[in-house]
């Protein structure tokens, strides 16, 4: 048998689970067939002598499209969510049957397609790896680009957030988002009015103790106060998703250097915490959006 007819049969055994973790993590089946075959070309151009495990080779490679793929999905500010996923034609490439591309959809139901879709990409990933298929976190950690005790934290926010506890719809986030670029916007602007527009009376200005030594105030109350502070200012940061929820992030020589995070009741902004920690930085799961 020629080198390339046993790769491609070695493949073929782990297909059907490459699949299903595909499908758990993107909530597509289209889009698990497009990861799954970009596995296989990656495979394919690999020296696969070197590989010792090839299921876990490939998992890991199928985990690391699919967050690719989360987070553009994500920048672009796409919604997939909303009707269950249509089983794909057989091309005669995906290896996808409509029969088994149904039975794929149903083992997720539309319910929990919902929930997963509010969880950030890093989270999405964890979860499914680790609760759906027992991965190790010492294994997912570096396909999140976490230490095994923050990718661990990931799996649990995501737990708790399967469970019904602390949900943000899809819906809810998109609105978030809306009050955080208007609130960028007018900073930058200087546009006072619409600041405070935008604040709650109560609102709590607070930064850790790296983001004072920056220059931040440690504690700013009031719609007035925080207003004054951020006229004008802002100039650098950018919208990002935050642990999946819409704030704003400053960078520098392309790394993070604070984080803006915000929290809100109906359409007003009552609190923005200032986070320079680096080891707090380096815990958060960060996606810059398009501003």
């Amino acid at each position: 048998m020629a080198q390339d007819d046993w790769l491609a049969d070695r493949f073929e055994e782990h297909r059907s689970h490459l699949r299903a973790v595909a499908y758990r993590m993107l909530g597509s089946v289209n889009d698990a067939d497009d990861a799954v075959q970009e596995a296989w070309i990656r495979l394919s151009r690999s020296d696969s002598s070197a590989v010792e495990n090839l299921g876990g080779w490939l998992t890991t490679v199928v985990a690391r499209v699919a967050l690719d793929m989360l987070r553009s999905r994500t920048s672009r500010h796409e919604e997939p969510v909303g009707e269950l996923p249509t089983a794909p034609t057989d091309d005669g490439t995906s290896g996808a049957q409509p029969e088994q591309a149904a039975e794929l959809a149903d083992s997720l139901g539309p319910a929990m397609l919902v929930v997963l879709e509010t969880l950030s990409p890093a989270e999405r990933i964890a979860f499914v790896l680790h609760d759906m298929f027992a991965v190790p976190f010492d294994e997912i950690a570096p396909i999140v680009g976490r230490s095994p005790a923050a990718t661990r934290q990931l799996a649990s926010r995501a737990r708790r957030r399967v469970q019904g506890v602390d949900i943000v719809t899809p819906h809810d986030r998109n609105r978030t988002r809306r009050i955080v670029e208007a609130f960028l916007s007018a900073s930058r602007k200087g546009d006072f009015g619409a600041l405070l527009a935008l604040l709650d009376p109560d609102v709590v200005l607070s930064a850790d103790a790296d983001a004072v030594r920056a220059g931040a105030t440690e504690l700013v109350r009031g719609a007035d106060a925080v207003a004054q502070t951020f006229s004008g200012r802002a100039r650098a940061a950018r919208l990002a998703l935050i642990d999946g929820q819409p704030g704003a992030v400053w960078a520098s020589g392309g790394k993070p250097r604070v984080v803006f995070r915000f929290s809100f009741d109906d359409n007003k902004i009552t609190a923005i915490e200032l986070l320079a920690d680096s080891a707090r930085l380096d815990e958060l799961d960060l996606v810059p959006l398009d501003d």
